[in-house]
């Protein structure tokens, strides 16, 4: 039995179907162009994503990315980070900066609101950034 990549996959259970790409983006509620890199390689779905195909065509996640060793080795695992890692996150630098110069700058009634952004960037980093780019995302496809 010859193997299939995803895209190939994902190709031939939508046509199984008769779904388009059109019916299967509004389906997936992405867009016709995510389906189209999703069947030819250029683009991967992301877990949900994965989920929702697998239910859609009645499969297994196992059976949608086992022919696709190039899929596996990009598939993340989280893992817990070291110390020095959390220590140079992008967020948690900003986050540091900002509580410093809302604590040792005088800068009136903005010193608490700063340190406080500090903070809620230390935390939050991760959220604010998925935020930005999924505005930012929307604002491009709106127009």
């Amino acid at each position: 039995m010859v193997k299939l990549n995803l895209g190939e996959q994902l190709q031939r259970l939508r046509e199984e179907k008769n779904l388009s790409r059109e019916e299967l983006a509004q389906a997936m509620n992405v867009s016709r162009q995510a389906v189209y890199k999703w069947e030819n390689n250029k683009g991967y779905p992301d877990i949900e994503n994965l989920i929702k195909l697998s239910d859609l065509y009645n499969v297994t996640l196992d059976e949608l990315i086992k022919g696709d060793r190039s899929f596996q080795k990009k598939i993340v695992i989280d893992q817990k980070k070291n110390k020095i890692e959390d220590l140079s996150d992008p967020g948690f630098v900003i986050g540091i900066i900002l509580v410093f110069v809302g604590l040792f700058l005088d800068l009136g009634a903005f010193s608490a609101g700063v340190t406080i952004l500090g903070f809620l960037t230390m935390f939050f980093y991760d959220d604010l950034k998925k935020t930005f780019w999924t505005i930012k995302k929307d604002f491009k496809e709106e127009r």
